[in-house]
């Protein structure tokens, strides 16, 4: 297996891909067994990080800004009008508290900034016009690079977001298709790639990935990243089931770390190039998570997340440069 996963990675520096089987391969490492070769694979893949994409680490940020009473049944989430969770409700932000957020974030060294939305999509003239008057006002007074996050998209909502200065849409496939009936029943896999699709006709950058821990098999966990890399995805936030109360997920287990460092690994095989972000319930890896930054990991939202709480800007920052990443000067 050691000579397999070097031929692996010598294979993709001389780029070409690695074929779904050889990833099945991959996966099948069991960590209780076959920890050396996992670590194996996470240093192997931290090589393919750096011919493909040098030592720059992004820092992006989100702003939660509109919180709860979601029509989405999405089994994960705290803000699911579905379930009875402690999330908090609240409407659309000010274009005021938003710069505020942006500014603060950006003095502190976060590349991006993006605002969350919760429901559906943005599917109404007047929901889109909101919207755009805060993009338009960040872009005017903040150089930070703008994502949005406001899940199902029209055409002309995709291009109203592109036209007042967002740059990057965000849209979490979460997991894969044949899977993703069992975590979401009022939008379908389908209507997620639809969107993707459509922000980047309308010449939106697109950062799209999901969250392991669900119930899915490994070969769900690959069936996304081959259906990431089919869409040409270049940011992708790995994030990891943050059980939460009220939820149907609440008494799920969270996977083991060694299983994630592998699987962070086997994703930077697979999609040499990206910016593979660590984003939601990273802290779970504990002393691991310095492995995932040494295992392919080259980006990470930073800050509090939606309603679980994330790491600060300040110690991200100290944590990649000591790592030997030099921070992504990117707009």
């Amino acid at each position: 297996m050691k000579n397999f996963i070097y031929e692996l990675k010598n294979k993709i520096c001389n780029g070409q891909e690695i074929s779904f089987e050889d990833a099945e391969n991959l996966i099948s490492l069991d960590p209780l067994i076959n920890s050396e070769e996992i670590l194996l694979l996470s240093k192997y893949a931290n090589e393919i990080r750096e011919h493909f994409c040098g030592n720059n680490f992004n820092l992006c940020t989100i702003m939660n800004a509109k919180s709860g009473k979601c029509s989405e049944d999405c089994r994960y989430c705290a803000q699911s009008a579905h379930f009875k969770t402690d999330a908090p409700v609240y409407d659309l932000t000010n274009k005021e508290k938003a710069l505020d957020l942006a500014l603060n974030v950006y003095d502190e060294g976060a590349n991006r900034f993006s605002l969350v939305t919760s429901g559906k999509g943005l599917f109404t003239n007047k929901e889109t016009q909101e919207l755009t008057d805060i993009y338009k006002h960040l872009k005017a007074n903040c150089e930070i690079h703008l994502c949005a996050s406001h899940g199902l998209l029209t055409k002309e909502s995709a291009e109203a977001l592109k036209k007042s200065g967002v740059k990057t849409y965000h849209h979490n496939l979460e997991t894969s298709r044949d899977f993703y009936d069992k975590i979401c029943t009022t939008h379908t896999f389908q209507d997620r790639i639809n969107t993707i699709l459509v922000a980047q006709e309308a010449g939106l950058e697109v950062c799209s990935g999901g969250i392991f821990g669900l119930g899915e098999s490994r070969r769900d966990r690959l069936s996304m990243a081959f259906e990431l890399k089919k869409l040409n995805i270049k940011s992708i936030p790995l994030n990891f089931l943050t059980p939460i109360p009220g939820t149907p997920m609440a008494h799920y287990k969270p996977l083991e770390p060694m299983e994630l460092i592998k699987t962070i690994a086997i994703y930077r095989f697979i999609i040499p190039d990206a910016y593979l972000r660590y984003a939601g319930g990273r802290l779970q890896l504990g002393e691991f998570e310095i492995q995932g930054i040494k295992g392919g990991i080259n980006s990470a939202l930073t800050g509090n997340f939606l309603t679980t709480t994330g790491s600060t800007i300040s110690s991200d920052k100290e944590m990649v440069l000591k790592e030997g990443f030099s921070l992504d000067k990117e707009i």
